[in-house]
């Protein structure tokens, strides 16, 4: 029995990763719809403005992607149960964020990163390295991609177009789940993580962010 645990785990994650990349993300939660919106009363976009509302999904949905995959190996990594049962449940109201973001690129007519493989692997791999520093370090690790995140939302706001109200209702209540995330994380003991890690993340996130955008 003890030599299976870590082989069911595997498994599971295996599992985890295949859905996360190759099956259509399902929300538990219907899909947030601008206040007092309706489809006849929204603002039709222009083509350029389409465009960059769908590049900013793009890079929305690849985050998502990453968000999924930093849960998913912190918790294959995870020392307590309570830890790992934390990080799947957050991993799985961020599938919600998932299939919003898909939802809205279908609507935009574009596509997903053809990257998201690429940024699957790698951000599984920094989960796990997380986790292995300890609960206390993977759950600030958590902190840390929450606040980053809530900012790079908040950018995102401010960039997308003024008349895309779809776009901007599934944006700000994404900003609303990942701040929640981070606070539950550091409610549960998350300790603050070192300046140079903290650089080191916003830098990995910039990549990805501005190669998604087009890619």
């Amino acid at each position: 029995m003890q030599t299976e645990h870590p082989l069911d785990a595997w498994i599971g994650a295996a599992d985890r990763a295949l859905r996360a990349l190759l099956a259509p993300a399902h929300a538990s939660r219907p899909l947030p719809l601008p206040s007092g919106g309706t489809a006849e009363n929204l603002p039709e976009l222009s083509s350029d403005e389409r465009r960059r509302a769908a590049a900013l999904m793009r890079v929305n949905h690849a985050g998502e992607i990453a968000a999924q995959a930093l849960y998913h190996g912190q918790a294959i990594a995870a020392r307590s149960e309570t830890t790992r049962r934390m990080l799947l449940d957050a991993a799985r109201e961020e599938t919600d964020h998932l299939a919003w973001c898909e939802s809205r690129l279908k609507d935009l007519q574009s596509r997903p990163s053809l990257l998201n493989p690429l940024w699957y692997a790698g951000s599984f791999f920094i989960g796990a390295l997380a986790a292995v520093a300890g609960d206390r370090a993977s759950l600030g690790f958590v902190v840390e991609t929450e606040r980053q995140v809530e900012g790079h939302l908040d950018q995102h706001l401010g960039r997308l177009p003024e008349g895309d109200l779809r776009s901007r209702a599934i944006v700000q209540q994404m900003r609303v789940d990942e701040a929640a995330h981070g606070a539950n994380a550091r409610a549960a003991g998350g300790a603050e993580l070192p300046g140079p890690v903290r650089a080191l993340m916003r830098h990995t996130a910039r990549i990805m962010t501005a190669t998604a955008y087009w890619v």
